[in-house]
């Protein structure tokens, strides 16, 4: 996988930053949990989308993938958020080429990764926006940029537009093995928690679990 280069101390990512904190250690539990969901057959693929705009899910995406490549996996993060991409500012990339160029021209070969400067992980931006996102995702060629992508790594994970907000994340989730959902801790409405999980199952996409992000720390944990 080919790509250019990027200081790790310039990412803004706490698995990276801090990599002691509680934070950064609940992340790395995460990553355990998401391992032991799927002893039988495991994880290759997965979507990570919050319930509704605003829940900050691509953060947490973002530093699930740094704790997949610190312990060995091949990890490519997709941002397939094709209305409002992020990633490629998370990572201080360009998002000229990227998803949307690798299913339209079909580069299945060589997809445009872009190495993130952690050791392991690769980026595969949006690129151009298209006028029709959730066809594009839905398409029999997003199935074989999917397949392409699994033949390069061991862990594939998808960045997604919120559930409720457009059918995107459904339509993703329903290709690849399981999707996560980010709950925010003060701000997320369980109305729409329940309305993404059964939208979701309606379709029969696995809900492998759900993260509650940026829920307080309880004053008994201590230094734990």
């Amino acid at each position: 996988m080919k790509g250019g280069h990027k200081m790790v101390a310039e990412l803004d990512l706490i698995t990276l930053t801090d990599p002691r904190s509680a934070a950064a250690e609940a992340y790395r539990t995460l990553r355990t949990n998401l391992t032991f969901a799927a002893l039988d057959k495991p994880l290759e693929t997965l979507v990570v989308a919050s319930a509704a705009p605003g829940d900050n899910h691509a953060e947490v995406l973002a530093n699930l993938a740094v704790t997949m490549a610190q312990v060995g996996k091949r990890t490519v993060l997709v941002d397939a958020d094709l209305r409002r991409p992020t990633l490629h500012e998370t990572f201080n990339v360009s998002n000229d080429q990227g998803l949307t160029a690798m299913i339209v021209d079909q580069m299945l070969d060589e997809p445009p990764l872009v190495a993130t400067g952690v050791e392991g992980l690769w980026l595969l931006p949006s690129g151009t926006l298209p006028p029709n996102p959730a066809d594009l995702l839905g398409s029999q060629r997003m199935e074989r940029a999917i397949e392409a992508l699994v033949e390069q790594a061991d862990i594939v994970l998808f960045n997604a537009p919120p559930v409720v907000a457009v059918t995107d994340a459904a339509i993703l989730g329903a290709k690849v093995d399981g999707l996560l959902l980010v709950v925010q801790a003060g701000r997320s409405r369980w109305d729409h928690v329940e309305q993404a999980k059964t939208s979701l199952e309606r379709i029969n996409v696995r809900i492998v679990g759900a993260v509650l992000n940026d829920a307080p720390r309880g004053v008994r944990l201590g230094g734990y």
